[in-house]
This record gives structure tokens, C-alpha cells and sequence, in this order.
């Protein structure tokens, strides 16, 4: 299991020297979720200040963007950062696609997945030199001239991670994606049943191997190295709870999706909690680019010793 963590800013010029001490901190992976401002962006910042850490949207919005545009830009940021780049993509919900980007909420499940196909599909034709030859349900592309290809990689293509938490999107990971994202708020009974079986039976259906995908996921940690950090540490966590579940409820919810301790038994807790599940573990509320590099040096240590 290994730990990455999230960056959030509000301008470009934030970007790079935090993106510098995660990446110094240790790190596997940077993740930018689209939230007010625009992801792509601000990974090619972090392209530019960073030379070993994974970088990737996690996760950035699919249906406002059309393949070819997704498959242009992750292209460029794969080039850019020697490899290291990962294009995470999800469907956000009706509401937001329908009134906030105006844009046609439609069997959203298939039309994803479609949306991977036809990146994969344009990545051939300027990868291999295949003649660009897709008809799918929701998109057509058939028109690739010299002018507009930007030509092979020196490096393999990006891996595609989908956030996602219907059963048939689950599926999809497994069947054609690299990677996973899955949402924060779950316990490890509801993961298992909810995301890891069907990513499973995506699995097997594709005739892949669990090692074929990697599995993310935002976790609730309550760290700390006194009694009064642990505790100022669990009101921030019963209150992510609260938000996400039913306040009568929600002190019961504590045990069931979080794990309490230091920060050197923090990583073991994970592990037991989660077993094979995660192969990458995000902790809310951490903010390693501010908070004191020794805990975050001695957490992410801590990781790679188990």
C-alpha cells in the first residue's frame, strides 16, 4: 500500500513549490481534484517543478470534454512529465453536468466508458500509425492528418483511472482501466460489496489479473502524537461523517470508517482495515506541503517499511 495525497490551490503560482516538497516528502502519487478551478492546468505546472512523483486530475469532469480534447491534453502531460502522468476522469452527478456545465446527461455508465475506448482508439492511431476508425454510440472519429498528429511517445501511453461508485462503472474499471478511484466515504465492509467485487467481476470478465489495476481511495485517519491532537483530529473526522451521513447516526459511524493512532501506526492500521483491497491510500485533512515534514517523512517511512 502505498500513500499519496492531494493538492488544493487557488492560483497557478501556488502550484509548484508545494508540488516540489510532496514530491520531496515522498510521495507515490499528486493527485488535483477539478473542483473551482481547472486541473489540467495546474498539472502542467506541477509537470514542470516535479521529476519523480505521479500526477494526475482526480478526478476531472468527462462529459464536458469531448475524447479528443482528453485525448490532446493527457498526451501532451504524458510527454511533458516522462511518463508519470495519469488521467483520471469521472461523470459528477446530473445536476452538475445538466445546470452547471450545460451539457446532456445520457446513459452516463456507457457513454464513459465509450469516452475510454475512443481516447484509447486516437492514442493508437498516433502511437502505432493505425488509420483512426471509431463508431461508437455517442462518438465518431475518423479524420486524423499529419498537421494535427502529434506523433508517438518515447514513453507508454497513459494509464486511465475512472472515480466512479455505480456497479457498472466499477465493472468498466475493471474491464478496461488501469486504475480506480473510489470514494471517500465508505467502510471497508461497503467497499468490498460495492466496488471491489464489481471491479472483480470486471476483472474476470476481461480475463485480467487483480495486478492489472490499481485501486485508490481518500481514507479517514485520526493521527497524532498526543491525546489532544488524536482528539482535535476526531472532531474533524466525526464532522467529514456528520456531513456525509445522517447526524443521528453518524457517532456510531466513527469505528466503521476511520482508524485511530500515531503516526507510525497508522499505515498497519490501514492495512488491516483494508487488506488487498487499496494498493494507494490518500488521508483527509492532510496537508503535507504545510504541516511538519518529520510526521509526514516518519507516516510515509512507516508505509513502505510494512
Amino acid at each position: 500500500m502505498k500513500l499519496s495525497t492531494n493538492l488544493v490551490v487557488d492560483s497557478l503560482q501556488d502550484v509548484a513549490v508545494p508540488a516540489r516538497k510532496i514530491e520531496d516528502l515522498g510521495f507515490e502519487s499528486l493527485y488535483i481534484s477539478e473542483r473551482k478551478h481547472e486541473p489540467f492546468m495546474q498539472l502542467a505546472v506541477a509537470a514542470t517543478a516535479t521529476s519523480r512523483i505521479k500526477l494526475g486530475p482526480e478526478i476531472a469532469l468527462v462529459f464536458p470534454r469531448n475524447p479528443m480534447v482528453l485525448a490532446y491534453t493527457a498526451w501532451d502531460l504524458q510527454g511533458s512529465t516522462n511518463g508519470r502522468f495519469i488521467l483520471g476522469l469521472g461523470t459528477q452527478v446530473k445536476a452538475h453536468n445538466e445546470r452547471r456545465f450545460s451539457v446532456k446527461w445520457e446513459s452516463p455508465g456507457p457513454r464513459l466508458r465509450e469516452t475510454v475506448l475512443a481516447i484509447r482508439a486516437i492514442w493508437d492511431c498516433w502511437q502505432n500509425g493505425s488509420e483512426l476508425d471509431f463508431h461508437g454510440e455517442f462518438f465518431d472519429f475518423s479524420l486524423m492528418t499529419p498537421m494535427f498528429n502529434p506523433g508517438p511517445l518515447d514513453v507508454p501511453q497513459p494509464p486511465i483511472f475512472i472515480g466512479a461508485v455505480s456497479p457498472y462503472n466499477c465493472r468498466t474499471a475493471g474491464e478496461i482501466c488501469e486504475g480506480f478511484h473510489a470514494h471517500g466515504f465508505h467502510s471497508a465492509k461497503s467497499l468490498r460489496a460495492n466496488v471491489i467485487e464489481n471491479i472483480e467481476a470486471g476483472l474476470e470478465k476481461a480475463g485480467r489479473k487483480r495486478s492489472d489495476i490499481t485501486i485508490t481511495a481518500p481514507v479517514m485517519a485520526v493521527m497524532g502524537d498526543s491525546k489532544q491532537e488524536i482528539d482535535t483530529m476526531r472532531e474533524r473526522v466525526r464532522e467529514m461523517a456528520g456531513f456525509y451521513g445522517s447526524t443521528s447516526s453518524y457517532k456510531q459511524m466513527l469505528e466503521q470508517f476511520a482508524v485511530t493512532g500515531s503516526y507510525d501506526e497508522i499505515p498497519g492500521l490501514l492495512k488491516e482495515k483494508y487488506g488487498d483491497m487499496l494498493d494507494e491510500v490518500l488521508i483527509y485533512f492532510g496537508e503535507p506541503e504545510k504541516d511538519d515534514p518529520a510526521r509526514w517523512r516518519r507516516l510515509i517511512g512507516a508505509f513502505n517499511e510494512d
